[in-house]
């Protein structure tokens, strides 16, 4: 990538990292409901996670090229499924369910959420196919900006949503039923963009 793009990469980066997708929402989810300390243990889930999908991506979009959005279009369905279940069972859950288990709030759950976050694997192909594979002379160059993606790609702005999590446990609890619905009806946005586009 010429250096003169570099700033439009951090800025679509940033972009695309800071707003609402199913890893931040389950972020912020999760420190409400338990605290800074559970979430964080899932939040490193996330952070492989994106590393994971970030290097796969990297791998289809040099071996495949264009015929990598062919397999978009199913994946945006599993993952909006994924998502529309997430939300069905936080408008569900009480207080007093989440407590209980609070054992799911793990690295492995933190990574699960990754690999099937299409926000973050069409994030990835585009920031690819954008940035790297027209100057890329080589799969290492693909693979450098890859291992760029889960820095400067959403960790950072992830750890952002959960720390707002966190401070807001107190209003999750005082207010669990409404904040329940928003995040929902916000994680059924995050369903529907994924289709819809």
């Amino acid at each position: 990538m010429p250096l003169a793009l570099f700033p439009s990469f951090l800025l679509f980066c940033t972009i695309s990292a800071i707003t609402p997708g199913p890893a931040n929402l389950c972020s912020l989810a999760s420190a409400m409901a338990y605290g800074r300390v559970p979430a964080l243990r899932q939040w490193r889930g996330i952070f492989i996670g994106y590393a994971l999908v970030s290097f796969l991506v990297s791998l289809v979009v040099w071996g495949l090229g264009l015929t990598f959005n062919r397999y978009i279009g199913a994946l945006a369905w599993v993952s909006a499924a994924y998502i529309l279940w997430l939300a069905w069972n936080i408008l569900h859950s009480s207080h007093d369910e989440q407590l209980q288990h609070r054992e799911h709030c793990n690295f492995y759950t933190g990574l699960f959420v990754q690999l099937t976050n299409a926000k973050i694997i069409v994030f990835c192909a585009a920031a690819l196919t954008t940035y790297a594979l027209p100057y890329a002379h080589s799969y290492l160059d693909v693979l450098k900006i890859a291992l760029l993606l889960p820095l400067f790609g959403g960790t950072i702005a992830n750890l952002l949503w959960l720390f707002a999590g966190a401070g807001l446990q107190r209003f999750f609890q005082k207010y669990q039923k409404p904040v329940n619905v928003v995040m929902a009806l916000s994680l059924v946005f995050c369903a529907v963009n994924i289709i819809w586009k």
